[in-house]
């Protein structure tokens, strides 16, 4: 059970790939978490944007995820881009919470079943995330969940239509210790 100020359900996320069907709340999530988004992202605000994100998906290198706290609440997004196979077999991953979610540990689940997925499921060998350097929680983050920094691309991505600095965080899947870390989330209530 969470604190009295916390979403009831949040101990448990169900992750599934996002479909026409989520429009207007994805759309309303987004407006709802205006502020906690700028200037780390800008999601899909629009339904012609939203539309743009969903025929991604139809690209076999691009994975778009929802994740949904106990009685269906949006409550984050999670995607996995630009998965290459061969002799490289990684793929970028890139998050979001949405309001009033943000800072309850949701995001660590999400993410650590993201993880599994993109590594089992997918088969995948690195994952990696570019976080901007002032993100404190994002960079926090993936340090919880294993990944190591290394190293720094200078205006790397337009964000808000602005060059931004990003560190660039990996993980590997033989560092990945999903059970260890999910008992750690599932026992404790909380982030680890």
């Amino acid at each position: 059970m969470g604190r009295a100020s916390e979403p009831r359900g949040v101990d448990r996320v169900r992750l599934s790939q996002v479909a026409p069907d989520d429009e207007a709340e994805f759309l309303a999530a987004v407006r709802r978490s205006r502020r906690l988004h700028r200037p780390w992202v800008h999601p899909p605000a629009t339904s012609k944007a939203f539309r743009g994100y969903l025929e991604r998906t139809a690209d076999d290198r691009f994975v778009a995820l929802v994740a949904r706290v106990q009685g269906g609440q949006l409550a984050a997004v999670v995607n996995v881009s630009e998965m290459v196979r061969g002799g490289f077999c990684s793929a970028y991953l890139g998050y979001y919470a949405f309001e009033p979610f943000a800072g309850r540990g949701m995001m660590t689940r999400a993410l650590a079943q993201a993880i599994s997925m993109a590594f089992g499921h997918y088969g995948l060998h690195r994952l990696e995330a570019n976080i901007q350097p002032g993100n404190a929680a994002s960079r926090a983050l993936v340090q919880k969940l294993g990944f190591e920094l290394e190293g720094f691309s200078q205006r790397y991505l337009k964000v808000g239509g602005r060059w931004r600095d990003h560190e660039r965080w990996a993980l590997r899947k033989e560092i990945w210790r999903p059970k260890t870390l999910l008992g750690q989330i599932l026992h404790s209530g909380r982030q680890p």
